[in-house]
């Protein structure tokens, strides 16, 4: 069993992979940079970046973006916008990169004030009521205009995925709030909508990002949701949260709500074979590597979590 782990562009060098290879992470995520997919071919950078990902005993497996907002807004630069995501699938295809990772949410996450956790952490966190007494207006489009944006979108890059051998994969909203917020709608903010979502065009290379920690804020239980999800999961978010829809905070993955052990052997269950991935994490206090800190303790349980589930 796999687990996966992402790098920002700029941080991926000798120093951070030999770390990574060192926890016992099996593949490496690339978030890239605008530049990187900027409409021009890149394969020489992805191919280089898989040579360096192999150096380290690591696979490069996946890359990581959200769709850019003239695509998902229906902006009048969206046709070329759309061209240079097609240029991109092919450029992982030929790189052999199998995944990529996306979000179809225009006006990115929203988190309110930060929590103070065990040890002093700092943990992530929505408040519903906290957003709706401070609201902040980013983009605005209607649901109508979002779904049509969403097929429109499909409907051209997913024929190009399938030829370049790339599965892409759609992040649920985060928050998963099913009304608008900062001025956007919301329309991968439940599993009812992923499945309409999937039956907007049936295809191989249209698979969910199963993100543990989105999905419990659905308010859904994981183990169910892993079920009935499970011909469409690519990958996991293998996260966990505290609290409510209305009100959660990111904590450590051993102490949230959810019972992790009882995910994997649904997991299990269903012939998932990984990989796993952290996502993020909280941030460690007064320290200068926070970065790493949280990286090291979230994939160790993974690993031992793994191993108790299915074997070594």
């Amino acid at each position: 069993m796999t687990i996966l782990e992402h790098l920002p562009w700029d941080k991926v060098n000798d120093e951070t992979l030999s770390f990574f290879s060192a926890l016992s992470v099996d593949y490496l995520s690339i978030h890239p940079s605008p530049p990187v997919w900027d409409g021009k071919d890149r394969i020489g950078y992805w191919k280089e970046m898989k040579d360096l990902a192999a150096k380290h005993d690591l696979v490069l497996r996946n890359v990581g973006t959200k769709t850019w907002e003239e695509i998902a807004l229906g902006c009048e630069d969206r046709d070329r916008q759309i061209d240079a995501w097609c240029l991109f699938l092919r450029n992982l295809g030929e790189a052999g990169i199998p995944t990529l990772g996306y979000t179809f949410q225009p006006g990115g996450y929203f988190r309110t004030t930060a929590a103070v956790g065990r040890g002093g952490a700092q943990y992530s966190t929505f408040d519903y009521q906290e957003l709706q007494d401070n609201p902040t207006v980013r983009d605005r489009i209607s649901e109508e205009a979002l779904w049509e944006n969403l097929a429109f979108f499909l409907e051209r890059a997913l024929p190009v995925a399938e030829e370049a051998g790339v599965v892409m994969a759609l992040h649920p909203d985060d928050p998963p709030v099913r009304e608008s917020l900062g001025g956007a709608a919301r329309i991968v903010s439940s599993l009812d909508q992923f499945e309409e979502i999937f039956r907007l065009k049936n295809s191989l290379s249209h698979r969910m990002l199963f993100c543990q920690g989105c999905v419990a804020e659905m308010g859904e239980d994981i183990p169910s949701a892993i079920h009935r999800m499970a011909d469409q999961i690519a990958y996991v978010h293998f996260r966990n949260i505290r609290g409510t829809p209305a009100h959660f905070e990111e904590v450590f993955v051993d102490e949230g709500d959810q019972d992790m052990i009882a995910a994997l052997e649904a997991y299990k269950a269903i012939g998932f074979k990984g990989p796993f991935m952290m996502d993020h994490t909280p941030a460690f206090p007064d320290s200068e590597d926070t970065f790493w800190s949280g990286r090291a303790f979230a994939v160790g349980y993974i690993r031992s979590a793994i191993q108790s589930v299915f074997g070594r």
